[in-house]
């Protein structure tokens, strides 16, 4: 080894040795490495997918944007994209708004026991996703328990038949499914909020609402936005509980795009429809971040 590459060594060496941030990339590294090549690869074959067109029981490999002009010729497939958005985005807010509140009453207002709580609020997410989704079936269906405890109260004459397949009642349980996902991302943030900031701002005469407004909502907002793409990123895609709870109104792009590469056997339109959601959500998502943080600039 020459001079020059034995100081160059050297130097690399006292480098990883003092950076604390270059000693844990390095521990990192095997898992980014394994990381990106699991993801980059796949899509990767995705993307080139996207350009071919099916012939038969084949694929045609000539490159053509044929399946991006069919999603922007076929109403349907912009409709579909649509819907699935706006679904998602619903089941984004219901999930935050409802678990913000029960991640401030642990982070601020329980004192022992945290841990118990945590395990006792994330319990029922440890069975199955099939087997809560078929019990909102349950719940909703025609003579499910809804219906006939408003039946038994004489409150209704006959069954309620928008409850089940429809968009109300996917909302509900993708809200329910994945409201794990979001209380403890709220938590932590919570959580580390300095109590003192609290208190300052009590001795200068805020009350509970500005106290929140000022301090609590602003400091939270790294775990608000954790939260929401944990919760919009994978439901937008989801087709499990739109083709059991959905019906026809209740359909999402992801059912099309399981039929693609399922029944219809169209991979490459399916790739297409596939590359198309994933470039909507990562747009969104980015405006959402930038959005927040110009709102978490202004009120602080």
């Amino acid at each position: 080894m020459s001079h020059a590459n034995r100081h160059s060594a050297s130097w690399f060496g006292r480098w990883l040795y003092r950076s604390e941030a270059a000693r844990g990339y390095s521990l990192l590294s095997p898992a980014l490495i394994f990381l990106g090549i699991a993801i980059l690869v796949p899509f990767g074959i995705l993307v080139v997918m996207s350009f071919w067109t099916a012939e038969g029981f084949g694929f045609n490999t000539t490159i053509t944007s044929h399946n991006y002009e069919q999603f922007l010729e076929r109403p349907i497939y912009g409709a579909l994209l649509t819907r699935s958005l706006y679904m998602s985005g619903m089941v984004t807010v219901f999930t935050v708004l409802l678990c913000y509140p029960m991640a401030y009453y642990v982070a601020f207002h329980v004192h022992r026991h945290k841990m118990m709580w945590i395990v006792l609020m994330t319990l029922p997410f440890w069975t199955s996703y099939l087997l809560r989704v078929f019990a909102w079936k349950v719940v909703l269906g025609y003579e499910g328990v809804i219906n006939s405890a408003l039946m038994a109260t004489g409150l209704i004459e006959k069954p309620l038949e928008f409850l089940l397949y429809s968009q109300e009642a996917v909302i509900i349980t993708l809200a329910h499914a994945w409201a794990a996902f979001a209380i403890l991302p709220l938590y932590v943030s919570l959580e580390k909020i300095d109590k003192s900031l609290l208190e300052a701002a009590t001795d200068l005469g805020d009350g509970p609402v500005w106290r929140f407004l000022r301090i609590t909502l602003p400091l939270s907002l790294p775990g608000v936005i954790s939260a929401s793409l944990l919760v919009f990123i994978p439901t937008t895609g989801d087709y499990i509980t739109p083709a059991l709870l959905g019906g026809p109104d209740g359909t999402m792009i992801g059912n099309l795009i399981q039929k693609q590469f399922g029944p219809i056997n169209n991979w490459p339109m399916g790739a297409a429809l596939s590359i198309i959601l994933m470039l909507c959500i990562a747009g969104i998502s980015l405006l959402f971040i930038l959005l927040t943080m110009f709102v978490r600039k202004r009120i602080s």
